[in-house]
């Protein structure tokens, strides 16, 4: 099978350039800068005038609920949002029912995709008190990482013993993702919430609670933890203008990164008044000028990757205040287009957005042959349209909630194709159900 993609402005590496790609049984077999097409027999020729094609995005943090959880979300439908928001590739969390903490559970999440996730997949081990002796057993090839919850959060999986820490930092073989707040803080303020606002204080309060010293004080453990045992850390959706302190802006150098979502650069406090608990999520979203500093470490190297973490709940599951109301989004299908608008605003290049979104979770992570537009690489490939106005409403929402933060907002961006593994699997507000994506090899 060859497919021509023609007449479109490639972002790739740092460049933007008017070119081509040719794609052979599912890999890129050339990039060509200009327009000088080779002569050959194409069996699909795709015209991307226009458009700018960008690699595949790959979500280093997404909550797809499945096994479990599935009348929120499972792996068939969001992998559906997924493509139409222009991922390829997606790490989920296992905080699922089961937890994915034993390598029965994980076998069983990969046999679960294998047979219905529409885009390429791997999945997160979960770290708990006692089970560190697992990790010599883990295939790193096949895996992106361990995900430590060092605070509260979805699915009862806090590491909160210092000796279990120490044990999990020293024995790890991969990246550790950490999700950091102050379990004991969080207690402590929302105590305080409750005797000064009742027993389900309003959500404009969530970031009082779930607040910047909690953060802080996490993050800062979790540095000092992976100092002390030279364990990579990759430090999950940070939120606040002092935990950028704890980072350097060197990710080829340094063993400890950061992530940002999509919502904690998009949103601050002053959307809950607008928006209430479909913001609400953990870590809380906090000040403009948290959100502000995010933004400024897009580009001075301190935050290294741009994720979702995707995670829907239904919406009767989000009434209520900070005692509540579930937290978490889904935001999946609209990261990018999203991000594209902060391009527009100013706040990053497109090409440092490909950067975030693209090369440096495959660098991350050292996923084989993905996260790039290079010959021999796997053809995992977006289209964007821009100056093409939609508005984001239920009716094109694919996750299986039904709903997004998103809604009514209108977008000048579109995701008009996705070819994952050089199969189009999304064209033009349609997803291709019959197409099922590759697990991801690493390392």
């Amino acid at each position: 099978m060859r497919t021509l993609i023609q007449s479109g402005t490639l972002v790739n590496e740092g460049c933007t350039f008017d070119g081509s790609i040719v794609i052979e049984n599912g890999k890129i077999s050339k990039v060509i800068q200009g327009y000088n097409t080779p002569e050959a027999s194409y069996d699909e020729v795709i015209d991307a005038s226009g458009c700018f094609i960008l690699p595949g995005v790959i979500d280093d943090h997404v909550h797809f609920r499945e096994p479990g959880l599935t009348e929120k979300a499972d792996i068939e439908i969001e992998s559906r949002a997924a493509a139409a928001g222009g991922v390829t590739t997606y790490f989920d969390m296992p905080n699922t029912v089961p937890q994915t903490t034993t390598l029965e559970a994980l076998k069983d999440k990969f046999a679960l995709a294998a047979g219905k996730s529409h885009v390429n997949y791997s999945f997160f081990f979960g770290a708990t008190n006692d089970n560190a002796d697992l990790f010599s057993q883990l295939d790193v090839h096949q895996i992106p990482g361990i995900k430590l919850f060092m605070g509260s959060s979805t699915g009862n999986m806090l590491v909160d013993r210092r000796e279990a820490l120490e044990k999990i930092f020293e024995l790890t073989p991969l990246p550790l993702m950490a999700h950091c707040e102050d379990t004991d803080i969080i207690n402590r303020n929302m105590a305080e919430a409750k005797q000064k606002y009742g027993d389900d204080p309003r959500v404009q309060h969530h970031p009082e609670i779930r607040s910047e010293e909690a953060c802080y004080e996490s993050t800062r453990l979790a540095v000092e933890l992976a100092k002390k045992h030279m364990a990579r850390l990759h430090v999950a959706h940070l939120t606040t203008a002092r935990e950028l302190d704890l980072f350097e802006p060197s990710f080829h150098t340094q063993m400890i990164t950061a992530e940002a979502t999509v919502s904690h650069l998009y949103f601050c406090d002053r959307d809950y008044f607008q928006l209430g608990t479909r913001i609400k999520c953990n870590p809380a979203i906090k000040t403009q000028r948290d959100r502000d500093a995010l933004r400024d470490a897009l580009n001075d190297g301190r935050i290294t990757v741009i994720g979702t973490d995707h995670a829907p709940h239904l919406l009767a599951q989000k009434e209520g205040g900070c005692a509540c109301a579930a937290s978490g989004m889904p935001m999946i299908q609209f990261s990018l287009v999203t991000m594209l608008e902060l391009v527009d605003q100013g706040v990053l290049s497109i090409e440092r957005l490909v950067e975030l979104m693209c090369h440096n979770p495959a660098k991350l992570f050292e996923v084989r042959n993905r996260g790039f537009l290079r010959e021999g690489y796997q053809a995992d490939i977006v289209l964007v349209r821009p100056n093409t106005a939609w508005i984001a409403s239920k009716e094109n929402i694919l996750s299986r909630c039904g709903w997004s933060p998103m809604e009514g907002h209108m977008y000048l961006w579109r995701v008009e194709r996705t070819l994952c593994n050089g199969h189009t699997v999304f064209l033009q507000g349609k997803v291709d159900t019959s197409y099922i994506g590759q697990p991801v090899a690493f390392r």
